[in-house]
């Protein structure tokens, strides 16, 4: 993965944001899923505790803070730090995600029988939300979580959807207030919808979310290729991708930030629209 601007930073790359699994040459990995609306993000972290792999894992998270994350839940039940040396490297990341205009809650997946788990658990300083399971976990994340300013319904792949989904969106920004917002979301969102129209060929789920004077759009879809702009030459991970064209060269022009991750069955495309 590579790097990304920090929220509220100087950008070191530009958009699209496109979260891939890394694996190295001894099994190390770092895997990302994310719910239909990204707003809950899973980070997987298998292997041995090193500066490689925490680099891997710090790239990982900052592709996650760009997009509409509203909490991660990291993933250490695969990951072997005999001594808890990692302990001010998570510290680091709970401050990370906290540091932001939209803080992003974070929550570690962690053996309480390890000597990481204790050093967590006992530690000065602001507690980091630790537990045993990824139920638990999950359970306690998306029990935290509003839903007054999220939008959410599941449409057909078929041409009629797209004109559903643009009319979600105006109809959230006059619910919201966000009048100054409603013209460029609802393109993005249009777009984004066809795309998942002509290209995935499913059922998907779309999702408005705001956060702040933010306007976040989802599509989840169930193709795991990611969209590709046409014109684009950037580096970037290597990954399926499905031709875009004008479509993604608009969502390009007009949202702050645009990206995409990876889902069960499938992928996300996320957009955020600014005032």
């Amino acid at each position: 993965m590579t790097a990304v601007e920090r929220r509220g930073g100087a950008p070191s790359l530009r958009s699209p944001y496109l979260v891939a699994t890394v694996t190295d040459r001894r099994g190390v990995s770092v895997g990302v899923v994310a719910d239909a609306s990204s707003s809950v993000v899973e980070i997987k972290v298998h292997g041995h505790w090193s500066q490689q792999l925490g680099e891997q894992i710090t790239a990982g998270l900052g592709l996650c803070l760009a997009g509409p994350s509203e909490a991660i839940i990291i993933d250490l039940r695969d990951f072997s730090d005999r001594h808890g040396l990692s302990l001010r490297y998570w510290l680091a990341a709970q401050r990370e995600a906290r540091g932001g205009a939209l803080p992003v809650g974070l929550a570690l997946c962690v053996p309480p029988a390890t000597m990481l788990g204790y050093r967590l658990r006992h530690h000065e300083g602001n507690p980091l939300p630790l537990f045993a399971t990824m139920g638990e976990a999950r359970a306690a994340v998306v029990g935290r979580l509003r839903r007054s300013h999220r939008w959410q319904t599941r449409l057909a792949p078929v041409p009629v959807s797209v004109r559903a989904a643009r009319d979600l969106v105006e109809l959230a920004c006059h619910t919201w207030q966000l009048h100054d917002l409603r013209q460029d979301a609802a393109l993005v969102m249009s777009e984004l919808a066809a795309n998942a129209v002509e290209h995935a060929g499913t059922d998907f789920v779309l999702t408005v979310l705001r956060r702040g004077r933010d306007l976040h759009l989802a599509v989840r879809d169930g193709d795991t290729r990611y969209p590709r702009l046409v014109e684009s030459t950037q580096a970037g991970p290597r990954l399926p991708v499905v031709e875009g064209g004008r479509g993604l060269m608009l969502v390009h022009a007009v949202a702050a930030r645009w990206g995409a991750i990876p889902a069960h069955g499938g992928k996300v495309v996320w957009a955020t629209v600014s005032a």
